[in-house]
């Protein structure tokens, strides 16, 4: 058993050349080396330091996958998959090189077995992609991580969202997988069945593992149906607490909310500047409700005795379909709205989910610390599930506020961790949260480590991600 995390890698520059030699005879103009894909391929979306790969190959089918991870373990070379690149702490990133193995080009729906409530995808095609595929069934596939993420991706990271307080997050939303594993041979991790006692559970294994046990290529997902009726709406608060002691009441409640989101007054001020709204600035819930129509009635009339409870006021329900686009659609550009706050500023976002009767606590506390550290920030939240986003906008010329920010991120990170929860609710640990992880998971964490030196011994898969000190 191992007891102390350590996996190391040494770069070979040669192996590399070689493989990328042989890329370029099997995949001509499919294969790269060229400066701006490799950039684009390493990570972008986060302050943490862009590592380019050595090259990009554009991959067809599985097949082609595990032709490019066979040759690539024969030479040692590293292999990193890429979506749509919209990850936030550094899953991209290439500290060793290596190549970048994406697949967008994989966007096929496979097959819908709308009788049985799935469906199964290859790793490229998005949510949105699929939403729009699926639209003459009656079904829709729930999780909304914000971003249109490609479903390989979003299963690789356990991706959630806005829905998933009512849905679940994609760990109780995939089904099956198919996966190439380091060694190149391609693997089914279960059946279409709704449920199974046979064999270890490999489907939640990979769902999570961020590409570095294996590339998974096709995703057999659960559908759920359009619901009969679908009311959003949103009210004010007078602070911060009132508003999630609002959210903690509605799930104790069992009210079956679909989701109910947390924009504090900064996030509203940038919403209202940027989507050209005229929200009242304080903490504000928006909240949409699924079901029949009695039964979404019934919801907005117990969430509404809720908010009257906890001080909340203003609460207005909207039924139709475009009054509720508007407002989920200034949430969803929230990342890109807070910018209007600080003009040419640097983001650096970061998540942490606590139980949900932690919630109004940790969050309170994550805002004081924001006002006295005087930082230009905003908090979102899906506190349905207790999981809150805080936004930093940094001056990207000011390395004392780089420093101040990491302590901060810290802080945050420490804090939702001792309240027994965790230091990241579905951005993922990539290389940014590595270092939490052993205060995270403790004695645990050894055997994360003993799984992937199992799995991927030479240590190709996506290296330098997740488990700390595994270079």
């Amino acid at each position: 058993m191992v007891t102390e995390p350590h996996f190391s890698r040494v770069r070979d520059d040669a192996a590399t050349a070689a493989v990328c030699d042989m890329l370029k005879q099997r995949f001509d103009d499919r294969f790269t080396t060229g400066a701006s894909f490799r950039e684009q391929h390493g990570h972008t979306t986060t302050n943490l330091k862009n590592q380019m790969p050595d090259g990009v190959v554009f991959v067809k089918n599985t097949q082609e996958v595990s032709d490019v991870v066979t040759l690539c373990n024969e030479h040692d070379v590293p292999v990193i998959a890429f979506g749509t690149g919209s990850s936030l702490e550094g899953h991209l990133n290439a500290p060793f090189g290596g190549i970048s193995i994406d697949l967008s080009q994989m966007n096929a729906v496979v097959e819908v077995h709308p009788e049985d409530l799935n469906c199964t995808v290859e790793a490229g095609v998005t949510r949105k992609q699929l939403n729009d595929y699926l639209r003459d069934t009656g079904l829709f596939f729930p999780i909304d991580p914000g971003a249109d993420a490609s479903f390989g991706g979003m299963a690789a990271t356990r991706a959630s969202g806005t829905n998933a307080v009512r849905y679940g997050t994609m760990k109780d939303n995939v089904v099956s997988l198919k996966a190439v594993m380091p060694d190149g041979k391609i693997i089914t991790t279960a059946s279409r069945a709704k449920k199974s006692s046979a064999g270890y559970d490999l489907t939640r294994l990979l769902v999570g593992s961020e590409g570095t046990l294996g590339i998974i290529t096709e995703v057999t997902l659960k559908l759920s149906g359009i619901p009969q009726a679908i009311a959003g709406g949103m009210c004010g608060f007078p602070d911060l607490e009132s508003a999630c002691n609002a959210t903690i009441m509605t799930i104790q409640c069992g009210i079956p909310i679909a989701r109910i989101e947390l924009l504090d007054v900064m996030q509203i001020r940038a919403c209202n500047l940027y989507s050209k709204l005229d929200l009242v600035e304080r903490p504000t819930l928006l909240v949409e409700f699924h079901g029949t129509e009695t039964g979404v009635a019934e919801q907005i009339e117990l969430f509404g005795e809720i908010v009257a409870d906890c001080g909340g006021s203003d609460f207005q329900s909207a039924s139709r379909a475009e009054d509720r686009t508007k407002l989920w659609t200034a949430r969803h550009d929230a990342y890109w709205a807070s910018h209007e706050l600080r003009p040419g500023a640097k983001g650096i976002s970061t998540d942490a989910c606590v139980p949900i009767s932690r919630l109004a606590e940790c969050v309170t506390q994550t805002q004081q610390d924001l006002e006295d550290n005087g930082f230009v920030a905003t908090t979102v939240g899906h506190v349905g599930d207790g999981n809150f986003h805080v936004l930093l906008l940094l001056d990207p010329e000011s390395p004392a506020e780089q420093e101040k920010a990491d302590a901060f991120l810290s802080r945050l990170a420490h804090r939702a961790i001792s309240m027994g929860g965790t230091c990241t609710g579905e951005h993922g640990v990539g290389q940014g949260k590595m270092k939490y992880m052993l205060e995270e998971f403790g004695p645990a964490l050894a055997y994360m480590v003993a799984i992937k030196q199992a799995i991927d011994p030479k240590n190709i898969m996506n290296p330098g991600k997740m488990l700390p000190n595994l270079g």
